[in-house]
């Protein structure tokens, strides 16, 4: 009997531990997924998402290309060197935002150090015009989110020049299967410690930390590409970073009030990140007048998918849309580029095949399913060619609409996907509307026409190359695209 009462009080007393046990489970997963939700949707900080004003003003088309010439591969890079020369020519402020700053890929090939000409840019003209104020943002994937330091951040501070490291913190987040938890639980122990773990970018850069590792899973970034003085503005897809100096890029370089915008947009960068950056603003950005052939207007973050969406709504029979992307997948582009197909609207997509990153070997996704979406289900009318990389990538993002009399290139730093385009990455784009056929427009067209027939070089290849109709690199792509468990 007492054996009896004995038992049933230990099984009174396990079942209230289970029941604690549970309860306490629940309670966590609870507050991780109102974590989770709260910073999914959670209001922007001041100054994202901007969507500027229509300014009058001056733009130059500028390209990387690299591309086979015969039997030989042929890299025409331009876009830095105009950075440098922004640099060089700059007499009262320079601001630039770049997401890749450094050194590291994996040394199985090799590129020009690209990061080094740009930092050695930035001291050189620091050294020699010392009132000049240079202030540099960027992102913490150069730390490997705070495993070790930038060497090139180290040297820029080291000459007065000042280093913003993004604060991702306060935007929204993109994976929150993930970062539900790792903001209740993970993010309090920080990421910084001696090292254990072979670095995923560069093997003989530093072993990096397993909270680090978490960090990065978050998949959120300072994704812009920007630099800007008071002369000239450069909104770009090109990042200072050694194993992408070989990448095909865009860049469209401009003057004019719309100057003021953009250091506006990077301040509030900077503002969320802590820093208050404290410049003299040359009258000279406020004064220059509004004018120029074409209407340029600034945005960033989701403005950028607004303008890309209502565009397409209006392009229709006979006119033409043109897309170079690096990734596709973003479902609201997709349907759009399909509905205009539908009215009769020309669509044409020049894409990286998703088969090279840095010496790696991808799988083709998204680019591959959601090309075969657009194929199949326009019946064909959607044409699509393949850029031809050579262990580089084709890192364009860029959207051309051909109009009757009126032309409109929305590009810049956003590819076409959830992550770029859903206020969660920091992205800055250009919206310009011109004449069409005359300037630059008709630079956009013959840059589109050369790659599309291949005129003097091999730039694309036919769709069928890498047609994929795999079912499960659709589900691949749709389910990444859906939750933010992706890289794109």
């Amino acid at each position: 009997m007492a054996n009896t009462v004995i038992q049933e009080k230990t099984s009174v007393k396990k079942k209230r531990k289970r029941k604690v046990f549970l309860g306490v489970l629940l309670l966590f997963a609870l507050l991780a997924s109102g974590t989770a939700v709260y910073n999914y949707t959670k209001p922007l900080p001041g100054g994202i998402s901007h969507e500027g004003d229509i300014h009058a003003g001056q733009v130059e088309f500028l390209y990387d290309l690299t591309y086979e010439d015969g039997k030989e591969v042929t890299h025409n890079q331009v876009i830095f060197d105009r950075i440098e020369d922004t640099i060089e020519e700059a007499d009262q402020f320079i601001m630039m935002d770049m997401f890749l700053f450094n050194d590291e890929y994996d040394r199985s090939a090799s590129y020009p150090a690209l990061s080094r000409s740009l930092k050695d840019a930035l001291i050189e003209k620091k050294q020699k015009d010392k009132e000049v104020k240079i202030t540099v943002i960027t992102d913490r994937i150069n730390t490997f989110y705070g495993s070790y330091p930038s060497q090139i951040a180290e040297e820029l501070k080291d000459n007065g020049i000042e280093v913003v490291f993004t604060d991702l913190k306060p935007l929204r987040d993109s994976n929150p299967f993930f970062s539900g938890g790792h903001r209740t639980f993970l993010q309090w122990f920080g990421t910084g410690g001696s090292g254990w773990i072979q670095n995923a970018f560069s093997p003989d850069s530093p072993d990096v930390t397993l909270r680090s590792y978490l960090d990065l899973l978050n998949f959120k970034a300072n994704h812009r590409k920007v630099i800007v003085s008071e002369k000239e503005g450069i909104v770009t897809s090109a990042n200072p970073h050694d194993g992408s100096s070989l990448h095909s890029n865009i860049a469209f370089a401009i003057k004019g009030e719309i100057l003021r915008e953009l250091v506006e947009t990077e301040k509030a960068v900077a503002s969320l990140s802590g820093t208050d950056v404290k410049m003299d603003e040359s009258a000279v950005v406020f004064a220059q007048s509004e004018s120029g052939d074409y209407d340029v207007q600034l945005l960033t973050e989701g403005k950028i998918k607004k303008h890309l969406v209502n565009t397409m709504k209006q392009t229709g029979k006979g006119e033409k849309i043109k897309v170079g992307a690096f990734y596709l997948s973003d479902r609201d582009i997709i349907k759009e580029l399909l509905a205009a197909s539908e009215r009769g609207a020309e669509v044409r997509l020049i894409l990286d095949a998703n088969k090279d990153a840095f010496g790696r070997e991808k799988n083709g996704v998204p680019n591959r399913p959601a090309a075969h979406e657009l194929v199949s289900k326009s019946d064909g009318n959607i044409q699509v060619r393949w850029y031809k990389t050579n262990g580089e990538q084709y890192h364009t993002k860029l959207m051309f609409f051909e109009g009757e009399d009126e032309d409109t290139v929305i590009g810049g730093s956003a590819n076409f996907t959830k992550r770029n385009l859903g206020d969660f990455n920091l992205e800055t784009d250009l919206k310009i509307t011109g004449p069409a056929n005359t300037g630059m427009m008709a630079e956009m067209e013959a840059y589109f026409d050369q790659l599309w027939l291949n005129q003097s070089g091999t730039y694309t290849e036919d769709y069928e190359v890498f047609a994929d109709d795999s079912l499960f690199l659709t589900f691949m792509y749709r389910f990444q695209e859906w939750s933010g468990i992706s890289s794109f």
